[in-house]
């Protein structure tokens, strides 16, 4: 017996499926998220149209409006309050004060703090977890507004040289922003999904080069086919 299903116009056979899904590139000096729309992943636009969001947060003092800015207005302030206007956090994501090298000519001041370095801010200290969480939760909006719908999870790109400690970090960057972060994968292996790589045959070892705007650095990948899955490994990484 076949079923017969109707649903109206502009929407899903059986909406209560419906989930919407992102993956998000969290950067050092621009992020951007994206999500499968129509069968096609796409990165979605703010109201301006701009699918990129500058990976920098600014911080007023407290009782001026929302208290931060985020994005391009933070970007705009960053000559004129440099010791408010935190960018290229992402360098600073599970590490320590030691771990930073010259940590004196940022334009900002860090605070030596157990487990992860703070910055100074006229809001108070702020770890780099609550700093991306407030670009994580950003893009989130932007998700939501464009599907007019919640955001059931979403998969965060980073480093392949990351540490443990720098992975969960950003998984409770996400967790803040109200994200149910399904995984984290390392960026050359998403440039490898992207491009289409698990769709070939074979084992290979393939390189992948990551020019960004704050880093550039080589992975090395090997690719293996186990039981019809194929399953990626990062052998080596290195850069600047």
């Amino acid at each position: 017996m076949a079923l017969l299903q109707i649903s109206e116009p502009g929407q899903t056979p059986d909406p209560h499926q419906r989930r919407v899904a992102v993956g998000i590139d969290l950067g050092t000096t621009h992020s951007l998220v994206a999500s499968v729309r129509h069968g096609v992943p796409e990165c979605l636009p703010d109201e301006q149209g701009r699918v990129i969001l500058p990976s920098v947060v600014r911080y007023l003092a407290p009782g001026s409006g929302s208290g931060r800015q985020i994005g391009w207005d933070a970007l705009a302030a960053q000559i004129d309050d440099p010791q408010n206007t935190i960018s290229s956090v992402k360098r600073l994501m599970g590490r320590g004060l030691a771990d930073i090298a010259h940590a004196d000519r940022l334009p900002y001041s860090l605070v030596a703090a157990p487990g992860m370095v703070k910055v100074r801010t006229i809001a108070g200290e702020k770890s780099p977890v609550e700093v991306s969480a407030e670009i994580l939760a950003t893009l989130r909006f932007r998700a939501e507004d464009s599907f007019n719908d919640d955001v059931y999870g979403a998969v965060i790109t980073v480093p392949a040289y990351f540490n443990d400690s720098q992975r969960q970090a950003t998984k409770d960057a996400g967790r803040i922003a109200g994200l149910d972060v399904k995984r984290i994968i390392n960026e050359p292996t998403a440039a490898a999904l992207a491009f289409g790589l698990d769709k070939q045959e074979g084992d290979r070892k393939i390189a992948v080069y990551d020019l960004g705007g704050g880093t550039f650095d080589v992975s090395i990948i090997e690719i293996s086919s186990i039981d019809g899955e194929h399953q990626f490994e990062v052998l080596s990484t290195n850069g600047d």
